[in-house]
């Protein structure tokens, strides 16, 4: 059986038959147009998993993090060390608390929202190299990684659907 783009399965020589597939109905790109969107998403993005890794690392890890939710939100937990500017604030703060010669990896709540992307557009908009951290604040927690509160520090149990239960690393 053969799967074309146009979603036509050829089951014999003599007869065809029309798939109502979803994921094939638009053709996958071209291995170089692949490549080339895959490698410009890894210039964009950055997964929790390895701001956590490059973090906890001796030494400077090469870049800032940096959360824009609002006040209240950071005071319910944000990553050790991180920076707080709400993204509202980004166009009037940024140069006072941000080096342009260091890479800012910006972080919102979660999959769901697209305050870092907001945030990473205004710091790149003011020349600032920057990465969104997937994920947000909520992967961060459900990978079992340590924040910070109000109260103080705390660290969740890893979710299993989110990291591997019995292993440091996933093997992405």
């Amino acid at each position: 059986m053969t799967v074309t783009a146009d979603t036509t399965v050829n089951t014999t020589a003599t007869s065809t038959t029309t798939v109502t597939n979803p994921v094939l109905r638009v053709a996958p790109a071209s291995p170089a147009a692949a490549a080339a969107y895959f490698g410009a998403s890894l210039s964009f993005h950055a997964d929790v998993s390895d701001v956590a890794a490059a973090l906890a690392a001796d030494g400077d890890p090469g870049f800032v993090v940096l959360d824009s939710r609002s006040t209240a939100s950071w005071d319910q937990g944000h990553i050790p060390g991180a920076i707080h500017l709400p993204t509202a604030l980004i166009p009037e703060q940024a140069e006072r608390l941000l080096d342009r010669s260091v890479p800012v990896v910006t972080y919102c709540w979660g999959p769901g929202c697209n305050g870092a992307t907001r945030a990473a557009l205004a710091l790149a908009e003011l020349g600032f190299q920057v990465k969104e951290m997937l994920g947000g604040f909520e992967y961060w927690a459900r990978e079992g990684f340590e924040f910070e509160t109000w109260e103080g520090r705390e660290r969740r149990a890893a979710d299993p659907l989110t990291a591997p239960a019995d292993e440091e690393d996933c093997g992405c």
